[in-house]
């Protein structure tokens, strides 16, 4: 074990260094690359440090992804989420929103210190682990084709979700074009070790094209073998990857393919939907995420069991004294009816809020999803059913849509379709009410073409946007800019 951590450090440590050069600086590659060079070639020709690699990837792109900064961007964009008041000192109860994502939220976010700069200069390191274990690992003499495969299914299954992720967060969405030949992302396949290239940004059409690419690769390459310890659901196998492709397809507008694939999740996945009589109380658990999960990224811990960070830090409620910023609008708190149970998924807290200079309790509705030790839902069942309802009235297959839809009503009993009259409006708010706080809706509002219209409670200079415009996307860090001439920014910024 001792080993392992110490294989990891040392790899991390010279994942730095390449990420450091990545972004094309030559000079940087130069000094570097000699000795770096060595001990990754030295770390990855075995299995066990493919294998410690492949650990090391999880670990960042968890972190990535649980970060503040992404874990709200979505639903804090598109109107989700409003923010608690300060707890104690000269500014108690005064509502302000958090430094680190003010300019996002204001749609005022700076090419040259955006708010998620990090966030995108991490998503390249990860894909650059990736594509070094990629590089290696047919190479390894220790191994067998089973294990080989399974590492080649994680590593392309974790490098195609991480351009995926880049390709909401900084290019508009599929149907933005009629053929999607906007700009997308730069899609890297290799690693520094092949070279430095200075890269321009696909289309959105070609880099949706790579990611189905190494998904489908990925899908066939899955042995079902285990390579790491822990939670089977923490890790990308056959049955999540296939997920990830539906929400790809249906992202895409391929109504047929996201219909069969989300169809062939819900019939063969072997999960089934989390029963009305256990779905609050299941969210409710404290180390361990609801039944019907299928990826979550665990929260790391040390050897003592102690946690390094979970997303409580954004939506955990303790006191009235010991809170976090984020809560749920009031805008979306009203959308559920008495009796739906997902609107049961609050918890309600009275904190003194300064209201015309004096201070008064105001209700927040803190979220029951990550309260304790929550992990990052990275996609559950319940997604599965709205993918095959979208595609479905894509297909034109109106009852279908509506019976699916209806799927996800009768198990949080709420009204029940009896019509199939504004499908697409119903089962856009359906997404909004299932799926909150899992980083979906300003997404769904892009791939909609839907205005973002904040509620009463939106302490922005700017409450509501109207589609299409350039700040339904952040810009491109000019660092990396600066370092790629090829690199072309987005629009407005």
């Amino acid at each position: 074990m001792m080993t392992q951590k110490k294989q990891l450090k040392q790899l991390s440590k010279y994942f730095l260094a390449v990420l450091i050069a990545i972004f094309y600086n030559c000079s940087g590659f130069l000094e570097q690359e000699p000795g770096s060079q060595t001990s990754i070639t030295e770390l990855l020709d075995s299995t066990d440090g493919v294998i410690t690699a492949l650990n090391g990837a999880y670990h960042d792109l968890e972190s990535n992804v649980r970060g503040e900064r992404y874990a709200t961007y979505a639903d804090m964009q598109a109107g989700n989420i409003t923010f608690t008041p300060t707890e104690t000192g000269n500014n108690t109860g005064q509502i302000t929103v958090p430094f680190n994502i003010e300019n996002v939220y204001n749609f005022t976010d700076l090419a040259d210190d955006s708010n998620l700069d990090g966030f995108y200069d991490d998503c390249y390191d990860i894909i650059n682990q990736t594509n070094l274990i990629l590089e290696y690992v047919d190479a390894l003499t220790d191994s067998n084709d089973n294990i080989k495969n399974q590492i080649k299914a994680e590593a392309l299954t974790i490098r195609a979700y991480t351009h995926f992720l880049l390709s909401q967060v900084y290019a508009q969405n599929y149907g933005f074009t009629s053929d999607a030949s906007h700009l997308g992302i730069v899609y890297n396949k290799t690693s520094l070790t092949n070279g430095i290239t200075y890269p321009s940004r696909a289309t959105l059409a070609e880099t949706y094209t790579l990611i189905i690419e190494d998904l489908t690769a990925a899908i066939n390459n899955y042995s079902n073998t285990l390579l790491l310890d822990g939670p089977t659901y923490s890790y990308f196998n056959k049955v999540s990857t296939q997920a990830l492709l539906a929400r790809v397809y249906i992202s895409k507008n391929d109504w047929q393919n996201a219909y069969d694939l989300a169809n062939e999740v819900i019939l063969n996945s072997g999960k089934t939907l989390t029963p009305s009589e256990d779905y609050i109380a299941e969210w409710e658990k404290p180390d361990v995420p609801i039944s019907e999960v299928l990826l979550e990224f665990s929260i790391p811990r040390d050897s003592g069991g102690t946690i390094g960070g979970s997303l409580s830090s954004s939506y955990g409620y303790t006191s009235t004294t010991d809170y976090a910023d984020y809560v749920a609008s009031e805008d979306l708190r009203n959308l559920f009816e008495p009796n739906d149970l997902r609107g049961q998924l609050f918890l309600e807290a009275n904190l003194p809020t300064l209201i015309n200079g004096e201070l008064e309790d105001r209700q927040y509705y803190f979220t029951k999803k990550f309260q304790d030790n929550p992990g990052f839902v990275a996609i559950r069942l319940s997604e599965m059913y709205l993918i095959r309802a979208e595609a479905s009235l894509g297909l034109e297959n109106l009852e279908a849509c509506k019976d699916d839809i209806n799927i996800l009503r009768n198990r949080a009993n709420a009204t029940l379709l009896t019509e199939t009259t504004d499908l697409q409006g119903i089962l856009l708010q359906e997404r909004r009410k299932e799926m909150c706080f899992e980083t979906q809706y300003l997404f769904d509002l892009a791939r909609f073409q839907q205005n973002i219209i904040r509620g009463t409670d939106c302490v922005s200079q700017t409450c509501n946007l109207n589609y299409p415009s350039g700040k339904y996307i952040l810009p491109i860090p000019n660092s990396n800019i600066e370092l790629n001439s090829n690199l072309q920014q987005n629009d407005t910024y």
